[in-house]
């Protein structure tokens, strides 16, 4: 079954929405479905965040890089 959804818009954002239809020549509602699609693909974490290189090197110590203490007086 599909939803219903209200939504007031700004004037900058009913401007984006203006153009949007313009250029693609979608209506209100394959605007609102598309964006919340493109929204949900930029938010989308499969499960906790991790951080860029961690496990690339091997240390020896297990939590290197989530752990803080062990960049306590790092870069002083």
């Amino acid at each position: 079954m599909a939803s219903v959804i209200h939504a007031r818009l700004d004037s900058t954002t009913q401007s984006i929405r203006d153009e949007l239809q313009k250029q693609l020549g979608w209506n209100d509602s394959q605007i609102v479905r598309e964006g919340i699609k493109a929204l949900s693909a930029l938010v989308r974490t499969n499960g906790k965040r991790k951080i860029i290189g961690q496990g690339r090197f091997a240390s020896g110590i297990p939590d290197l890089a989530s752990n803080k203490k062990h960049l306590q007086g790092f870069g002083k």
